[in-house]
């Protein structure tokens, strides 16, 4: 696999691709080992309509997680989910944006207030097989569902406006799991963009993931590289740390502040020890020091 570049393409089963589809494969895992604290009824079929065959036994329990996926990563799944489910249920504001969708099926699952719109953004192989395998399921939106075929490293405003978005309504904006597939400038662009498309009222949720100490970008790439090893193993060809972009970066909480945002959040570790899941303790990807953070931006932004 190379390493990321511009204007590189992927499918679900494939490059980031395949993350959206191992993170609804976690989610299933999640669901099915504790159903009371995440419920996402469509992870393992759209799972299985991918048809990645490790993802799929996975998925739907007929493989073990075992060694391939330690209990604290199907943890982390289930405090991500919750953290994002609950920001859209507390934010009940009628205008929605989830951006690079992929497998999420919120507007699917979640109780929209009524006349809610929710645009979902995604390259358009992912929103067409998403949609399609839906609809084979008979399943129905929850809300006002427009799907927005872009990819966030273009003019995705445009085709977003054209979809009907109103900037003029308060909207509530989810960035989950997506900042560190995108270069250090096209992030800071994404956060600009969001603030000056958001009107006064508007909600974001996303995750910040803290400034690198010395050595740090090291012992991530080690860590994924062992990752991407065992999965390997099981015939799955991945290579975690060419997905990821490294290299100096704002981190997205303090830049976001200085753009008007009022924010509040927790770290992963905090989330995992207030639900009495399994600890990371001290891992190389510093995954327990990401805070998710979700905030209101109170006025309108007017850049200097």
């Amino acid at each position: 696999m190379t390493s990321r570049q511009d204007g590189d393409t992927w499918d679900l089963a494939s490059s980031v691709g395949a993350t959206a589809t191992m993170a609804a494969a976690a989610r299933a895992m999640a669901g099915r080992s504790d159903p009371a604290r995440i419920d996402d009824r469509f992870a393992e079929p759209l799972v299985r309509a991918v048809g990645v065959d490790l993802l799929t036994r996975l998925a739907s329990g007929e493989a073990a997680p075992g060694e391939l996926v330690e209990q604290v990563w199907i943890d982390v799944a289930k405090v991500r989910t919750r953290f994002y489910d609950g920001f859209f249920r507390e934010s009940a504001l009628r205008q929605a944006v989830i951006l690079g969708a992929g497998l999420d099926s919120r507007a699917y699952r979640l109780p929209w207030p009524a006349g809610a719109v929710v645009y979902e953004l995604d390259r358009p192989e992912v929103l067409e097989f998403k949609t399609r395998t839906l609809a084979r399921l008979g399943a129905e939106p929850a809300a006002d569902r427009r799907v927005v075929a872009a990819d966030l490293r273009e003019d995705w405003p445009a085709a977003l406006a054209g979809a009907g978005f109103d900037p003029r309504q308060p909207t509530a904006w989810s960035a989950e799991g997506l900042l560190g597939y995108l270069p250090p400038d096209a992030q800071d662009r994404l956060l600009d963009t969001i603030t000056g498309l958001s009107a006064p009222g508007s909600r974001l949720a996303t995750e910040s993931r803290p400034t690198p100490r010395p050595g740090d970008e090291e012992r991530t790439k080690a860590g994924l590289d062992r990752i991407s090893g065992r999965w390997r193993e099981e015939s799955f060809d991945t290579d975690m740390a060419k997905l990821r972009y490294f290299g100096e970066r704002h981190e997205a909480e303090p830049y976001l502040a200085g753009r008007g945002w009022v924010l509040t959040g927790n770290t992963v570790r905090e989330l995992l020890a207030a639900h009495g899941l399994a600890s990371l303790g001290d891992d190389d990807l510093r995954t327990g020091d990401v805070r998710y953070v979700s905030g209101v931006l109170p006025r309108m932004w007017h850049p200097a």
